[in-house]
């Protein structure tokens, strides 16, 4: 098992910036993929972005030119800078990682526990 801890959530005015972090609570033997949702209320979780192994990115509509996501592989994290931020942003904010947690394991996803992110004057 691993946990993905979440940080950087907030509240933040229209226009504003923030900085989401995912960080592994261990070691892992390969991790394929990362990425960002989001949710809110009685809304199904909708992707925000992702970014592989290799550095390739993909962003929701919603989000291209203002949301970019990074990793850092030795540190088993990645990050969401999330910048010109507006109200419809506001929602929870889960990081998602498909991995082999060691080479004797399958490829699973592990979700993180959602950080509050909140965009309002």
């Amino acid at each position: 098992q691993v946990q993905l801890v979440e940080s950087g959530g907030g509240l933040v005015q229209p226009g504003g910036s923030l900085r989401l972090s995912c960080a592994a609570s261990r070691s892992i033997f390969s991790i394929y993929v990362m990425g960002w949702y989001r949710q809110i209320p009685e809304n199904q979780r909708e992707l925000v972005a992702t970014i592989t192994s290799g550095g390739s990115t993909n962003y929701a509509d919603s989000v291209k030119g203002r949301f970019t996501i990074s990793r850092d592989n030795a540190k088993n994290t990645v990050y969401l800078q999330m910048n010109s931020l507006k109200p419809e942003d506001t929602a929870v904010y889960y990081c998602k990682f498909g991995v082999r947690l060691t080479i004797r394991d399958s490829r699973r996803d592990y979700w993180g526990q959602g950080t509050q992110v909140t965009v309002s004057s």
